[in-house]
């Protein structure tokens, strides 16, 4: 039995679609079919009016995605007015209700199974195997915020552990305390409980002198685990991250700084799909 099937030509198009993109979508529809992922499509609700066919619909929200199509009001309206969405739905109509429901209820509990029927399928029609693999760097355009962005404070982490060194040198408390380098918080709020031991007769200035490097020195703890929570953010490999998408990063496209998500992602040979020509699993 045919689960993925289009309906027959009809016998009066006002716009036919192409042959080729025709070809195209039988061979997207005959790919699902043989890989057998209508085994986790079936729906248990038999209640109320009848619903769509599962199997269609979500031939249209996988060719949806694949396409751009960036929120389901497009793909509901590519149902309606896109010729390729109407020759796999037949002319019905379903809203982005309808998708949203059929998505939240059926294709998200089964997405690991879904994602492994149809990739083992490609794999088998392209004969391809998983032993190559590619490092693919790819920046992406982000929504965050670009106004809100936060660069890597290294250079003012390391300006802050000057200051450090220099108060610790003056409440002659720079014992194992490293010369050059950031310093990390916990050295720092060690060295705060031996500032707290320190008799105010022992500094120039007495206790006024010695409660103001105290809190000096608090402060100085404070911005220091600041930077260094956002140098975690940022990682070792970025300079910037925005407050409202930490994984967005700052950098200059066409002379405009924008906010982008620098991807780094293992590419199976899957890529080969595009660019065989005889692969009749091509679309």
């Amino acid at each position: 039995m045919d689960h993925f099937r289009a309906i027959g030509p009809q016998l009066f198009y006002s716009f036919p679609i192409q042959v080729e993109e025709r070809e195209k979508l039988d061979a997207f529809l005959q790919l699902l079919e043989s890989s057998q992922v209508w085994k986790y499509l079936n729906s248990k609700d038999e209640t109320g009016r009848p619903t769509y066919d599962q199997y269609r619909l979500f031939a249209v929200i996988l060719l949806g995605f694949a396409l751009g199509k960036a929120s389901l009001r497009e793909i509901e309206s590519s149902c309606r007015n896109d010729l390729r969405f109407i020759y796999i739905t037949g002319g019905s109509y379903p809203s982005y209700v309808t998708i949203s429901l059929f998505i939240q209820n059926v294709i998200t509990p089964n997405t690991e199974q879904i994602f492994a029927c149809i990739v083992k399928r490609i794999f088998s029609e392209t004969q391809l195997n998983m032993q190559t693999v590619f490092l693919d760097g790819t920046k992406q355009e982000a929504n965050a915020n670009k106004y809100k962005f936060v660069w890597k404070p290294i250079h003012y982490h390391q300006k802050l552990s000057d200051k450090v060194r220099a108060l610790l040198n003056t409440l002659a408390l720079s014992n194992n305390v490293p010369a050059e380098g950031i310093l990390s918080s916990k050295i720092i709020m060690d060295k705060l409980d031996e500032a707290k031991q320190i008799p105010p007769e022992n500094v120039p200035g007495g206790l006024k002198a010695l409660n103001a490097m105290r809190n000096n020195l608090a402060s100085y703890l404070l911005k220091t685990v600041e930077y260094e929570e956002k140098e975690a953010i940022c990682g070792p490999n970025r300079n910037s991250y925005y407050k409202t998408d930490h994984d967005a990063t700052a950098m200059c496209r066409n002379r405009i700084t924008t906010v982008a998500w620098e991807v780094t992602y293992m590419r199976l040979t899957l890529y080969r799909l595009l660019s065989v020509p005889d692969s009749s699993f091509r679309i």
